[in-house]
């Protein structure tokens, strides 16, 4: 999948779209929290999941955890080509490496009652601070660095470390999840029903959709999640909107089944989410997850709300995109401060239409 997007023409903003809105993070772990498996059950999917230890990688140099400011989550969906599996789904083998092709920083205000995930899109240009590496390296500091790429270039340490220089917002969490355990969750749950407003036919990712309805399989899924050339002006601003769309349409599938009712529909969905998820250490295991997600029992789904990050296409490469200013800053300081995020700071003068 290339790295290439296109300007294009700014549409109006679309106001605010509220509803059944939840990031694939945040749903995996509160399905995990549903199972009530037996003990062995437990073990197998705790055995799962894979854990990075993030805090003794960035050390004391963060911004300050305030008591007041709630849970924020960076949850990655990443493009890995690593495995067979993964190098067959969307053309994967024509690209090498790994990429965070979804990003969301998820804050959850204190008392848990409401929730908002900000996307950052991929070609966003950010200042990679310097960062240790998995050998133990140091990568120096870089500007006018696409951020989908940090995550290739020094793991998902540095993409929080990132994030939070970028932000000023303090991580507790790190959530992934790679393309090819996207897609044994879609089809663990008998697939996903879409709308699709136009034709959709984009060679790079395979999705070939007309307009109407349609459900997906998780081949499919996967493709209408990651396309960028069918849709928009073919830039990865116009792929978040579907993203979005397509995670009200999962959980929403999620919600039409009896999981609770259905113990092998319920351990098939969670083995296949905690194969392919890789969390921090402080949520590295079933139990962890659970608890967490037990303490979320008060975020109410319909009060959720995702929204992009304010970008403007950047003046010396338009085919690239930086946070828009001030839009930017007072989101990020909304979140800081589990304050209320002014609708001027959800508005971006990129759009991607």
């Amino acid at each position: 999948m290339s790295d290439e997007s296109r300007s294009g023409r700014a549409p109006k903003p679309r106001k605010r779209r509220r509803g059944l809105k939840i990031t694939l993070g945040v749903l995996l772990v509160l399905l995990l929290a549903g199972g009530g498996a037996a003990y062995w059950i437990y073990q197998d999917l705790d055995g799962n999941i894979k854990g990075v230890d993030i805090d003794k990688a960035l050390g004391e140099d963060r911004p300050e955890k305030l008591p007041t400011t709630g849970q924020n989550l960076l949850v990655l969906g990443s493009d890995s080509r690593a495995g067979a599996e993964n190098q067959e789904l969307g053309g994967g083998g024509a690209v090498s490496g790994a990429r965070s092709d979804t990003a969301l920083v998820v804050h959850i205000p204190e008392g848990r009652t409401e929730a908002v995930a900000v996307s950052i899109p991929r070609d966003t240009l950010v200042t990679r601070p310097e960062c240790t590496k998995s050998d133990g390296s140091t990568m120096a500091s870089a500007e006018r660095v696409m951020f989908n790429s940090v995550y290739s270039q020094v793991g998902p340490a540095c993409v929080v470390k990132t994030v939070e220089k970028m932000s000023g917002v303090r991580i507790d969490h790190y959530l992934e999840i790679n393309f090819a355990g996207f897609k044994d969750l879609v089809d663990a749950i008998g697939g996903v029903t879409v709308k699709v407003d136009e034709p959709i036919k984009d060679k790079a990712s395979g999705l070939d959709l007309t307009a109407g309805t349609h459900k997906l399989d998780g081949t499919q899924s996967l493709a209408y999640v990651r396309t960028r050339h069918g849709v928009g002006d073919g830039s990865d601003l116009g792929r978040i909107g579907l993203q979005q769309q397509f995670l009200l349409a999962l959980l929403t599938e999620i919600k039409s089944q009896d999981l609770l009712g259905s113990p092998t529909t319920t351990y098939k969905i969670a083995n296949s989410a905690t194969k392919s998820l890789t969390t921090d250490e402080g949520l590295a295991s079933l139990t962890s997850l659970s608890e967490f997600a037990r303490s979320m029992n008060g975020v109410d789904p319909s009060s959720m709300e995702t929204i992009m990050l304010p970008v403007a296409y950047d003046k010396q490469d338009p085919n690239r995109v930086v946070a828009a200013e001030p839009q930017a800053g007072t989101l990020w300081k909304a979140i800081r401060s589990d304050g209320t995020i002014p609708e001027s700071a959800k508005k971006s003068p990129a759009t991607g239409g």
